[in-house]
């Protein structure tokens, strides 16, 4: 029973002593947008237009795939694809090679079979 005490003083101990590194950080730290964490919106719209930049190269590398009548939108990794493609083949061509980019959390597909 009393090694029981002496490994609860000796945890308690660990604890206390690692306690004295933690501190509190202060209201001076925050952006200057007033929010604690809020990302950089600018930063936002960027990563946004380099995940759709990356998601048109990927579609236009993509062989089989008529990638010049897609467009594409990105936001916060969800990427959409919209415009149209010749053949049926090609809306599932266009989902994979999306999805393929890094970045990309999720795709939207509403290509729809071009009537030409």
């Amino acid at each position: 029973m009393n090694q029981n005490k002496v490994f609860t003083l000796a945890g308690g101990v660990l604890l206390v002593l690692a306690s004295f590194n933690v501190y509190a950080q202060g209201s001076d730290a925050a952006p200057a947008s007033g929010h604690a964490y809020a990302p950089d919106a600018k930063a936002i719209k960027a990563a946004d237009r380099a995940l759709q930049k990356n998601v048109v190269r990927a579609l236009s590398r993509t062989k089989g795939l008529r990638a010049a009548t897609i467009t594409v939108r990105a936001h916060n990794g969800a990427v959409i694809l919209e415009g149209t493609v010749p053949e049926q083949a090609q809306v599932g061509l266009a989902t994979q090679a999306a999805e393929g980019v890094e970045g990309v959390t999720s795709v939207t597909n509403a290509l729809t079979l071009s009537t030409l």
